[in-house]
């Protein structure tokens, strides 16, 4: 402990209070900024999320009735419909998140919505359609199959 500048003890050199700091570790940090994290950030991957479950869950139903010899009309289409899977989350991430996150407003408490908004959407869009399909692929097929 060393002595205030007014002579006083109870800070130290850098003006931070004496005492034990506990310093927390690497988890407990992740699980604080999990708990706390922006709502924009969590609007921007609830609602890609969300498109890509209801289209994952369509497309594993596909993927599993071709699978077990069902004739559906156009044939197998599975890399259509893969690609319309991911452009589909991705429209929808950006579009989603550029209506339902507007940007802080300046004076006044005007809040405006720009591409920066539909951007984070289209961000947080790709990997969620990634991790949906590995999810479908590798978990909820081999189980249904």
């Amino acid at each position: 402990m060393t002595a205030d500048r007014d002579g006083s003890p109870g800070d130290r050199d850098d003006g931070s209070p004496t005492g034990s700091i506990r310093r927390r570790g690497w988890l407990e940090v992740r699980w604080r900024q999990f708990r706390n994290a922006p709502r924009p950030v969590v609007r921007a991957v609830v609602s890609p999320l969300a498109v890509a479950i209801v289209l994952g869950v369509l497309y594993l139903a596909y993927d599993v009735a071709l699978t077990r010899g069902a004739v559906l009309p156009g044939g197998d289409l599975r890399a259509l419909a893969l690609l319309v899977f991911v452009v589909s989350v991705l429209v929808a991430g950006a579009l989603i998140t550029y209506l339902i996150v507007p940007q802080p407003g300046g004076p006044g408490g005007r809040r405006t919505r720009s591409r920066w908004s539909a951007a984070l959407g289209l961000f947080a869009a790709l990997p969620i359609a990634y991790l949906v399909l590995v999810v479908e692929a590798q978990v909820l097929r081999p189980l249904l199959v």
